[in-house]
């Protein structure tokens, strides 16, 4: 049975109305975000920019230079064939080879200019990947979770990385007015007043380009939720993590259905502005078309009548090199107008990128900040904590109060939204609360190195990654620097049970996991449990967090977890957060949170004796084993 598709509830969505377009003062200031680009770019490599802006720049001359011989040319072979004199073949000759040695040079630098922009291109577009991933780490958990950030991201990530283009057209647009330049000095020369009919010919264009450049724009940063969407519904419809779900629940054609009516609101949608924005250029091409051939036909007109100008008589030649000139001259100035409206559109994206990269992370290391003590001595205190999350009016953990000791281990208990895992995120400081504060030896947890204080606590969360690395990485990953110690990994697996799945596998600790790549195999929930308890072991942190650390495991391998369990936790503190009292009943003391207060703590048995909520979830749990 397949599930049929029921279209969610349709989001209204707006047309942007003239006032909600940005100003002229909007793109303007867009554009302030083009020297930083050009600043990461020339410190990607500054040998390959500056020999791009030299080839450029030669570059620039190489137009004017064939069009000037050409006008030689046709001069010496006019004069020719009127008989005004004879044919000079060793000149037209060597006119004729020095144009073959501009263009041929001109070839060369551009194919020179280009291998050299490729390769930068590749350079800054890793340097950028690289800052992306630079600074998401150092931005706090909270962060992540806001969706206007991730929205950043998601832009950033899909449409900065290739910026580098953008560079090659401000460098095109810096040859190309080069090379306008020299077109306009020889347009002065003979007919100044042509280039009136040159803005005439290409302003109009400019402007329409810019105006459709915004609209682009404001469509696709209207869309990007739905755009994240889209690449979520085609994971999630063709994934080896969801395959089996999808397949038995027939779920495929809903996940069809959803990403097909998402695709096509937004194909509609981008239709119509790319209709509007075809049309109107079509016509203000035309309108550049006529403001070319109306100074064509008066440059005719001028050379039939023998007209002269300060430059000389208006020849066949003249009349060649006036009419290349002005029509590579609109050419390169509706270019460089255009440029420039796409560097605008670019920019809007840069705004994106430097938005995200301006991001700063809340939860950071105080100036002066102290490592933390080795070995700990009075352990943690919580002294009336009370946390939010942001922008929630409900308090996720209120008034906590309690201590943890070096060598002690405390477990975690409660019904799900209690407060557990928030509890042990403060603890981690992946938040700072926003009442009360957390003790550590005595001095304020805000108070430590950020970096020294998680490299203390080894923590497995219960939605754990799988990484698609070998089976040591996966280990590796819980303490980078051991990466390529065999011992000290072999020995994290062997605490958490993870060598017996290593020695079933045909590769052993060097099998690859995951299915995303060749030779690739899958684990069992509770195998990959092993794995990742490894990863806490591994760690020489003093704090060990588990967060439902023997759920995918069957009773064995919980049962020989809780024979080692004081093996591996002596000598650290260690909480666990878990809904098996079989687990909790390994710690020392247990504290029973609801609503996220604090509403019992004790041992095992001292809480069972008093007949309290703790007493209660352990009844319900032990009356479905009898």
């Amino acid at each position: 049975m397949t599930v049929p598709f029921v279209p969610p509830p349709r989001r209204p969505r707006s047309r942007l109305t003239p006032d909600q377009l940005p100003s002229w003062s909007d793109r303007l200031a867009a554009l302030k975000h083009v020297p930083p680009l050009l600043k990461m770019v020339y410190e990607t490599h500054r040998g390959y920019t500056v020999a791009i802006v030299g080839l450029r720049v030669v570059r620039a001359v190489v137009p004017l230079g064939l069009l000037w011989i050409g006008k030689l040319i046709i001069e010496g072979v006019e004069a020719s064939y009127r008989g005004a004199q004879p044919v000079d073949w060793p000149h037209l000759a060597l006119l004729v080879g020095i144009e073959l040695m501009i263009a041929v040079g001109g070839e060369g630098l551009a194919r020179a200019s280009s291998l050299l922009e490729s390769l930068l291109g590749d350079l800054f577009s890793n340097r950028v990947s690289v800052r992306l991933m630079e600074h998401a780490a150092r931005l706090d958990v909270a962060q992540f979770e806001d969706a206007e950030t991730y929205d950043h991201l998601e832009r950033a990530r899909r449409q900065t990385v290739g910026r580098i283009g953008l560079l090659a057209q401000l460098l095109g647009t810096v040859q190309d007015l080069i090379t306008l330049i020299s077109f306009t000095a020889a347009l002065i020369l003979y007919v100044p007043w042509l280039l009136l009919l040159l803005a005439i010919a290409v302003i109009p264009a400019f402007l329409g380009e810019t105006h459709f450049a915004a609209l682009g724009y404001s469509l696709l940063f209207q869309w990007t939720p739905e755009r994240r969407m889209l690449d979520y519904l085609r994971f999630t419809a063709a994934s080896d993590q969801s395959a089996k779900e999808v397949k038995l629940f027939g779920l495929s054609s809903y996940l069809i259905g959803r990403y097909r009516r998402l695709a096509d609101e937004f194909y509609e949608a981008n239709k119509r502005l790319s209709i509007k924005r075809a049309t109107v250029s079509t016509l203000l091409a035309l309108m550049g078309s006529l403001g070319y051939y109306s100074a064509y036909g008066v440059i005719i007109y001028l050379t039939v009548i023998g007209h002269r100008s300060p430059a000389g008589p208006f020849t066949i030649g003249v009349l060649t090199f006036l009419a290349g000139s002005f029509r590579q001259s609109r050419d390169l100035i509706q270019r460089v107008l255009l440029t420039l409206s796409s560097v605008y559109e670019e920019s809007l994206y840069l705004r994106d990128l430097f938005t995200f990269l301006g991001l700063e992370p809340r939860v950071v290391s105080r100036p002066g900040a102290r490592p933390v003590p080795r070995p700990l001595r009075r352990g943690f205190e919580f002294e009336g904590v009370s946390f939010k999350y942001p922008g929630s009016d409900v308090w996720a953990v209120r008034d906590l109060s309690f201590s943890l000791a070096p060598d002690e281990s405390l477990a975690l208990v409660g019904e799900n939204g209690a407060g557990k895992t928030t509890l042990v995120k403060l603890l981690a400081r992946l938040y700072d609360p926003d009442e009360g504060r957390i003790l550590l030896d005595g001095v304020d947890l805000r108070e430590y190195d950020l970096a020294s204080l998680h490299s203390n606590i080894g923590v497995i969360f219960q939605d754990f990654m799988r990484y698609a690395f070998l089976f040591r990485e996966n280990i590796g990953v819980g303490q980078t620097e051991y990466m390529s110690e065999e011992d000290r990994i072999r020995e994290a697996a062997r605490r958490s049970l993870a060598d017996t799945v290593a020695r079933r596998l045909d590769k052993g600790f060097d099998q690859q996991l995951g299915r995303r790549f060749d030779g690739g195999v899958d684990l069992s929930g509770g195998e990959w449990q092993k794995v990742a308890l490894a990863r806490a072991y591994l760690r020489e942190a003093q704090v060990l967090i588990l967060d439902e650390p023997t759920a995918a495991l069957d009773a064995r391998a919980e049962y020989e977890v809780f024979l080692r369990f004081t093996e591996l936790t002596k000598g650290r503190i260690a909480v666990l957060i878990s809904h098996r009292f079989s687990t909790v009943r390994m710690a020392d003391r247990i504290l029973v949170l609801t609503g996220g207060r604090l509403v019992e703590h004790g041992t095992h048995e001292e809480l069972v004796g008093r007949r309290g909520l703790y007493a209660e979830l352990f009844n319900l749990q032990a009356a479905g084993y009898r």
